[in-house]
This record gives structure tokens, C-alpha cells and sequence, in this order.
């Protein structure tokens, strides 16, 4: 019986491994240059119509729903702290982390 030769490695050239990375790094490189800081203020009435919504009833609505997402697992007989957490989680992160990310999104860098 004839024995197959081993068989290469299957896999990217070195040639093929650098570009893997070196194309998205030309690429983030490229789209860098087009952000400036604070000096568009293109988005400012839609980010803050849309921070005053999760800050204000938005963010009311988007907890009583994750609440009421645990409640009825609770509800169906199985019980885990993700479905005590989660809520708590949700209604934290929009309560608190909204305010967080725009001071940091707004601060002068």
C-alpha cells in the first residue's frame, strides 16, 4: 500500500498574513484624518433628542421592559439571577451610563 505524502500546512503566505493586517490598519489610518472633536456639529439636535429620550421616558420604558421580561421568566418556573440582574443592569446603564458616555464622548481631548 502507498503512503500519501504529508500534507502542507494549510494557511495564509507570509505575503497573505501582512496584508490581512496591513489592510485594515491603511484603512483606519485613512478614515482617522476625517474626525475632528467637537468641530461638527452636524449630529448635535439628533444626539440630543435621542440622549434627553434615554435619559427621560425612554429609558423609563426600555427598564419596565426588561423588568417585565423577568418577571414573566420568573413566571414560567424557572428561576436565575440574570432575570433579577439584567433589569437592575439595564435600568443602571441607562440611568447612569448615558450621562457617563456623553461627558466622556464631549470632553475636551
Amino acid at each position: 500500500m502507498q503512503s500519501l505524502p504529508p500534507s502542507r500546512r494549510l494557511g495564509a503566505s507570509g505575503f497573505g498574513k501582512a496584508a490581512n493586517i496591513a489592510i485594515p490598519v491603511a484603512i483606519a489610518a485613512l478614515a482617522a484624518g476625517a474626525a475632528y472633536a467637537g468641530a461638527d456639529t452636524t449630529f448635535t439636535p439628533a444626539l440630543t433628542k435621542f440622549t434627553d429620550f434615554l435619559e427621560g421616558s425612554g429609558g423609563k420604558i426600555i427598564t419596565v421592559l426588561s423588568l417585565a421580561g423577568g418577571l414573566i421568566g420568573l413566571a414560567s418556573g424557572r428561576f436565575s439571577l440574570s432575570q433579577v440582574a439584567v433589569p437592575v443592569g439595564v435600568g443602571i446603564g441607562v440611568g447612569t451610563g448615558v450621562p457617563i458616555v456623553t461627558s466622556v464622548v464631549t470632553a475636551v481631548i
